[in-house]
């Protein structure tokens, strides 16, 4: 209520179907790996991909969050929030373009 009176919002829209969320201390341990000349983050390449990314308009959010806790050797951990129970490993140099296709089919 106090908000309100303010005149600030207390929601905001947003197209997302869903988030992606990118281990960020995985992702830094490989130091990129990912893109199209293998050194962008997995989160920045997934961003790139059309429907995906971190702003409000795109169908399926990419976040990436600081730790969660799986630590694979030579892969970064993605969950897909549309499907909680099936934590994805996906190693450097993966096929981004066929990983978004495949979570944009779920």
């Amino acid at each position: 209520m106090e908000a309100a009176r303010r005149g600030v919002k207390d929601e905001v829209r947003a197209r997302w179907g869903g988030a992606l969320l990118v281990c960020g201390k995985c992702s830094k341990k490989l130091g990129g790996g990912f893109g199209r000349k293998g050194r962008s983050s997995l989160a920045k390449a997934l961003r790139a991909e059309p429907g995906l990314g971190k702003r409000r308009e795109a169908a399926l959010g990419v976040v990436e969050v600081r730790c969660l806790g799986v630590c694979p050797r030579g892969a970064v951990t993605l969950v897909d929030t549309r499907v909680p129970d099936r934590w994805r490993l996906v190693e450097p140099g993966a096929d981004v373009a066929a990983l978004a296709a495949g979570l944009h089919g779920e």
